[in-house]
């Protein structure tokens, strides 16, 4: 943008702020948020599963992208956008989630703006989703939608057996990357009854792992993105080679794991079914 235009810009943000209401309990009815905006995928799909659907003000544009969002039917036709400044002023929101919503470029673009804001922490584990869920039923006015939730997905995982009984999983992913412990996918294999073949390595949260050395470490499983089923392109072509055949697949969409939420239990009974079918248990 040229200078001139990038000037016109900001004058134009600044004119939005100077018109915009600096008392935001003018927007709230009841107490709770009337206009709430999503900072990021994760908290999309948290929106969607806790806030009234007119309470929704917006919402990031990855979340009717059935590649990365686990709810993308639910979004449709709701506001849409893709965070930048002049779009947060417009939906004028009395509530900003994020996780976190601090670091928004689209926030710091607008230092003046007094938006109530909600950081919500990334959820590397079951607990930190069930954290996660009851923060921001909290913020939207429905903490009992997000005691429910949690109550449905504690019941669902406490059924699951523990198929995995100790054997290792490695997560691989395009390109030779291996997810590590301290992450979503390390949780769901602890829960599974798998052990990861990243702490057994040693290997930090994402390391890159060759061909030569996963067919060496020989795990019990390769846990996959469902989208690298087929060979798309040089990436997912490695996770294909005649050297891995033997090594039993469970494959899981990437949006079910690419944010902690309630995908979580979607995504911890697909593995168990899987599991139970390489083993001729049938489904779970």
């Amino acid at each position: 943008m040229k200078p001139l235009l990038i000037g016109a810009a900001l004058l134009g943000i600044a004119g939005a702020l100077s018109a915009a209401p600096t008392d935001r309990s003018l927007l709230r009815r009841d107490g709770t948020p009337q206009r709430i905006l999503s900072l990021n995928l994760c908290t999309d799909q948290l929106l969607l599963a806790l806030a009234d659907r007119g309470r929704i003000a917006g919402l990031t544009h990855n979340a009717t992208d059935p590649g990365l969002s686990a709810v993308p039917a639910l979004a449709r036709g709701l506001p849409l956008h893709r965070g930048s400044a002049e779009q947060l002023l417009a939906t004028n929101p009395d509530l900003v989630v994020g996780m976190p919503a601090r670091g928004s470029a689209a926030l710091a673009a607008l230092p003046d703006a007094r938006y109530p804001v909600l950081d919500v922490a990334s959820a590397n584990s079951l607990e930190d989703i069930y954290r996660a869920i009851r923060q921001v039923g909290a913020a939207v006015g429905h903490g009992e939608r997000g005691g429910a939730l949690i109550a449905d997905m504690q019941r669902e995982i406490a059924a699951l057996p523990r198929r995995g009984r100790g054997r290792v999983a490695a997560y691989y992913q395009r390109r030779g990357y291996m997810t590590g412990t301290g992450t979503l996918v390390d949780d769901l294999m602890t829960r599974a009854g798998l052990v990861n073949l990243a702490a057994k390595l040693g290997k930090p949260p994402l390391a890159q792992i060759s061909l030569e050395e996963m067919v060496a470490a020989d795990p019990d499983f390769l846990i996959v993105e469902s989208a690298t089923d087929t060979v798309t392109d040089q990436g997912s072509e490695m996770l294909h080679h005649p050297a891995l055949d033997h090594i039993p697949r469970i494959s899981i969409p990437q949006a079910w794991t690419v944010c902690g939420g309630p995908a979580y239990a979607r995504a911890a009974r697909s593995i168990a079914a899987q599991i139970a079918q390489h083993d001729g248990g049938g489904d779970v």
